[in-house]
This record gives structure tokens, sequence and C-alpha cells, in this order.
């Protein structure tokens, strides 16, 4: 990889990380927004906290396509809020035999965040938000 002292992000690094942008914008564009846009009041109480931030965050994912590597974030929050469902929610439920045929299609789309793994730049983010020093407190 060619990456420079400087902390830059390989060309072909940026493009990984805007393809993820587009997936997770378009994947949640079509999953969530529809019923963002057209929903019963029953909906709203039960589920609109819930489709309102997935829809804020596929939004939010439109940023990365002009801004892949500021947006790295963005990308590291839907990889650790799946993988904590995964751990703490969908695998005890899998030890204890209780997967349902619709608990199954939540597993399998939250799942999905596997794609993201290979296309984020990892030698970045270890170096930028890991070892680099933090922004001052004072």
């Amino acid at each position: 990889m060619s990456q420079g002292e400087t902390g830059t992000v390989a060309l072909w690094r940026l493009y990984t990380l805007r393809i993820s942008y587009l997936i997770l914008a378009v994947g949640i564009g079509l999953t969530f927004w529809p019923s963002v846009i057209q929903h019963t009041p029953e909906f709203a109480a039960s589920r609109g906290i819930q489709f309102s931030l997935l829809a804020g965050l596929g939004l939010t994912a439109v940023l990365g396509l002009r801004y892949p590597v500021k947006m790295i974030p963005l990308l590291l929050f839907e990889l650790i809020w799946k993988t904590i469902y995964l751990i703490f929610f969908a695998l005890p439920l899998w030890r204890a035999h209780q997967i349902t045929d619709a608990i199954a299609a939540d597993i399998f789309s939250v799942a999905m965040v596997v794609i993201f793994v290979p296309l984020i730049p990892w030698g970045y983010v270890f170096r930028e938000f890991l070892m680099k020093r933090g922004d001052r407190w004072r």
C-alpha cells in the first residue's frame, strides 16, 4: 500500500471507501427510507426512533462519497454497533435456540457488515485513531 508519512490513503483505498459509503447509503435508502416517508402512527410510535437513526446514518454516508477519509468514523460506527448486536444479542439467542425467522433475517442483514472489513484502510485507522496523539483537552 503506497501510504506516505503524511497519513494519506492510497487512491485505490479512497475508491474502496467510496464503495463502502455507496453501499451503506443505497442499502439504507432502499431499506429504511420508504418507511420513513410513509408510515402509520403505530409504526412511528414503535420504530420511529430506530428508523430515523438509520435513515440519518444513510444520509450521512453520502458525505463519504466526497470526503472518504474524514468519514471513516461512520464506517467504524456501523461496524461497532453491528458487532455489538451480533455478540451481545444474536449470539445469546442462538445459544438458547431462540432464533426465529425474523431474528435470522435481522442477523443476516446485520452480518452483511463483513463486506466493509476489507474495504476499510486499517493501517490508517490504527495510525490515526489509535497511535496518534489525541486533540488537547485544554
